[in-house]
């Protein structure tokens, strides 16, 4: 997968494609839960009064993931979006419905996971992936720049420390 476009420094379609898909993935999770409405969150507010906060953050992701998808798609895109990710029609079905052909409808599928996804990376001010971030878990303060140079040096550790394999 390419990271980044012919040297330019703007992640190609793929990356914010991924980055949707594991969204979608974690919305998935959250809303096929049925009933039980997960677990309840204590937060501490660390401001002068200092107090604590209440919330039920999966259900708060599924809300914010559909609104993302309403506020980020136009109108045409957020019925297609809806009928392929929220109600779960296949290709047959939108393209009869919406009066699309074959190659249309991918070519849309493609361009709304592509801008969902850099629309949920980009949200201010707290956006949806990375998820562990958004739940609470951990926090990352500023970005950290790896060189292609410290990469190559631990994937050749990994291939160093793997353990041969015995009889």
């Amino acid at each position: 997968m390419r990271e980044f476009q012919r040297g330019l420094d703007k992640p190609c379609h793929c990356v914010f494609r991924a980055i949707f898909r594991a969204c979608f993935e974690h919305f998935q999770e959250y809303a096929n839960a049925g009933e039980q409405p997960g677990a309840v969150t204590l937060e501490a507010n660390h401001g002068p009064m200092g107090y604590r906060l209440y919330s039920l953050k999966r259900q708060e992701y599924v809300a914010d993931f559909c609104l993302a998808a309403r506020r980020a798609l136009s109108p045409e895109d957020y019925q297609l979006f809806r009928y392929v990710y929220l109600l779960g029609a296949d290709q047959a079905l939108c393209s009869r419905r919406l009066g699309l052909d074959r190659g249309d409808f991918f070519h849309a599928v493609y361009r709304i996971e592509s801008t969902l996804g850099r629309h949920l990376a980009e949200l201010k001010p707290y956006p949806l992936y990375p998820v562990d971030e958004y739940m609470g878990g951990t926090v990352r303060a500023a970005r950290i720049a790896v060189s292609s140079a410290d990469l190559e040096i631990a994937r050749r550790r990994r291939r160093r420390d793997r353990l041969p394999m015995t009889a």
